[in-house]
């Protein structure tokens, strides 16, 4: 149990997606300017990599290692992602008709997010022999991508209402310069685990 919550804690904190790993940055930059859109999609980030983890996991020990076909793993993942995600899609248009507004075009992003397929691929990688550390790490990931997205999102509704940042510096360059703070401070969280 505590390796488990290791590796959740790892991928949450010490290597987030986003700020140690630098993958999900498009998604990462443009649904962050406000909260709600931005819990919304670390929600569906988070649901899709924890689902896409298991389907992956399965597929690639009792599938593609069985008839020796592993080479074919990126192309198996990616349909297996855009499944997923055309699932979180239509479920939101359902259920969740301003929050599927709101994100818009990141949505169907999702398919092509290096975050998703990074972690799966990792999990092949690292965890190919427990599906329950599988998901864990992937769920940790998720939970570490929102994180990032809820804390910068937070960041920029307050910088958007505050009207100290020079005039020079607002828009893109404040919101870079913001994620390379967080970025530092998240590698704060390298010794905690070792």
């Amino acid at each position: 149990m505590q390796q488990l919550i290791l590796i959740f804690l790892g991928a949450a904190l010490v290597n987030n997606v986003v700020l140690s790993r630098s993958l999900g940055i498009c998604p990462f930059i443009g649904v962050s300017k406000q909260l709600k859109p931005s819990v919304g999609m670390g929600a569906a980030v988070t649901v899709v990599l924890t689902i896409s983890a298991a389907a992956t996991f399965a597929l690639y020990n009792f599938v593609l290692e069985p008839l020796n076909i592993t080479f074919l793993y990126i192309i198996v993942f990616i349909f297996v992602i855009a499944g997923l995600v055309q699932l979180v899609e239509m479920v939101l248009k359902k259920y969740s008709q301003p929050l599927y507004k709101s994100l818009g075009i990141y949505l169907p992003l999702i398919t092509t997010n290096c975050a998703v397929l990074g972690i799966v691929m990792l999990n092949v990688s690292m965890y190919s022999d427990s599906l329950l550390t599988s998901i864990i790490h992937a769920f940790g990931s998720g939970a570490g991508f929102t994180l990032a997205l809820v804390l910068f999102a937070g960041i920029r509704e307050r910088m958007d209402a505050n009207k100290g940042v020079p005039e020079s510096l607002r828009g893109l360059p404040i919101t870079m310069i913001v994620a390379g703070l967080m970025s530092i401070a998240f590698f704060g969280f390298a010794g905690m685990i070792i």
